[in-house]
């Protein structure tokens, strides 16, 4: 019972075993990552850093043995006869020296070159660099087949050696330092010291890394410790703010929900209200084809009041939907002329205002042939109409001309239309892309008009939302001849 009540205590601090478990792992697998990042690291820098020391220490050793040979031969009078059992210590002496240092650890070879003529002399034995040096011997015992190598070497610094007298480093392989030293008995230069040394220091830096391991483990072992304990004291002590948390989230979400249906509310008023004065000026068209209603042109006006009358039937559909379905947009029962949509629009619509003011005139450029599209011609209708009216509103010309062109690409099976005017233009900041990546003059409420009224600004936004539910694009630019254009592209 008691364990029962303890499990259900850790339940309410949401301790689960996966989280301690993503701790470990996470942790552990950062740490290995940082381990062999910084093992790598000091590897390299042990490598780059320990060359000089290694050299260092090669010339060293070197010099050293180089400085033992030359104290031994300067206590000895070459002057003063030399018997022969004088010559056996001085002959075991040379020895001695040779045999110690090749001794030594990563010294792999020892030999003094000396240069009789032309030829390069190995010397590596005590009794033959005495009688070199003491008894002028012509005939000399070389062990050049044992140090070709030093031989070759020394052939290309001999001139070096002799003019400079410094210690010369030739590094072959990885690590070994082929070192010579001059020998210089009396202010002489007689020859050179070779020594092939092979320094190792890998001790070092493996000791180092060893001991960082060390050091990784007891990082990583107090590391989860102060976690899990920071785990558990803040589990405790964020209990209650998680549920207040949780309770001011959900009001929250409700409140945001209030705030987006109010604002649609406040959009689709608006909408509803540009959309208004276009129903009213459709009612006026009525209003004037009933009134001219004869017998012989009762065709005529019966083919134009339905048209009106369909458009404000849609009119007032789209007032009843905030987002109409798509299927009341485009439908293959849908079988539309566009060519006869945007003539019906300009000859009904704009160019019998026109009549009365006079200041702009609408040409168009029909190209025959064009593919049936599956979309509202009502749709079309509420797209193509406020691009023209921009147009108009804002060509701000006496004698503004606008010219509708329709397009049709078979290659790519793409219908362009094409609105042109010969007007000021669009201002320069409305071509300007916002955060969506949508130019500002598709932008809602956004209008040049100088006016008081708020519900302005909506037609090319309308026309912009309706193309894009259509699957269409549209696009405007200023002309360089002056003017502007928009070009709707529909992909059929």
């Amino acid at each position: 019972m008691k364990n029962k009540k303890v499990i259900e205590k850790l339940k309410e601090y949401h301790f689960q075993f996966k989280h301690l478990t993503v701790i470990f792992i996470v942790l552990f697998s950062f740490q290995l990552i940082v381990s062999f990042i910084n093992k790598s690291s000091m590897r390299s820098f042990f490598e780059s850093n320990q060359s000089w020391y290694q050299k260092d220490s090669a010339e060293r050793l070197a010099n050293l043995s180089t400085t033992t040979f030359e104290l031994l031969l300067e206590t000895i009078n070459r002057k003063k006869d030399i018997d022969n059992e004088e010559a056996d210590k001085i002959k075991k002496a040379f020895d001695i020296i040779f045999s110690q240092e090749v001794l030594q650890h990563n010294i792999e070879e020892l030999c003094i070159l000396i240069k009789k003529g032309n030829t390069i002399y190995a010397i590596d034995d005590g009794k033959t660099l005495y009688d070199v040096l003491y008894m002028d011997s012509t005939i000399i015992r070389s062990n050049n087949g044992q140090h070709l190598q030093a031989v070759s070497l020394y052939k290309s610094i001999h001139n070096f050696l002799v003019s400079k007298e410094q210690i010369k480093s030739i590094i072959t392989g990885k690590n070994t330092f082929n070192t010579f030293v001059p020998l210089v008995l009396r202010g002489e230069y007689i020859g050179a010291l070779y020594m092939k040394n092979t320094p190792d220091f890998s001790f070092i830096s493996n000791k180092v890394i060893s001991n960082y391991d060390e050091t990784s483990i007891l990082y990583l072992s107090l590391i989860s410790l102060g976690l899990l304990s920071m785990y558990f004291v803040s589990s405790y002590t964020v209990k209650e703010r998680d549920e207040t948390q949780r309770l001011l989230l959900i009001e929250h979400e409700e409140n945001l929900k209030k705030q987006i249906n109010y604002q649609k509310e406040i959009v689709f008023t608006k909408r509803i209200y540009h959309t208004h004065h276009k129903a009213e000026k459709i009612m006026g068209f009525i209003k004037g084809d009933l009134a001219l209603l004869s017998q012989n042109n009762i065709n005529e006006i019966k083919y134009r009041v339905t048209k009106y009358a369909n458009f404000i039937s849609r009119i007032i559909y789209d007032m009843k939907w905030f987002e109409p379905p798509v299927q009341t947009i485009r439908n293959p029962i849908f079988k539309t002329d566009l060519n006869d949509v945007i003539r019906f629009i300009i000859n009904n619509i704009f160019l019998r205002s026109s009549k009365k003011s006079g200041t702009f005139t609408i040409l168009l450029e029909e190209e025959n042939d064009l593919p049936i599209l599956h979309v509202n011609e009502f749709v079309i209708w509420e797209i193509m109409e406020p691009i023209i009216q921009n147009s108009i509103d804002h060509g701000g010309k006496s004698s503004l001309e606008i010219k509708v062109k329709t397009h049709y690409s078979k290659e790519g099976n793409v219908i362009h239309v094409i609105v042109r005017d010969n007007g000021n233009g669009i201002s320069a900041n409305l071509l300007e892309y916002n955060n969506r990546g949508v130019k500002l003059i598709f932008g809602e409420n956004i209008s040049t008009k100088n006016s008081p009224i708020e519900n302005v600004g909506y037609g090319c936004y309308i026309a912009y939302e309706m193309a894009k539910k259509c699957g269409w694009d549209i696009d405007a630019n200023n002309l360089k001849e002056g003017g502007c254009e928009f070009v709707i592209t529909i992909k059929v």
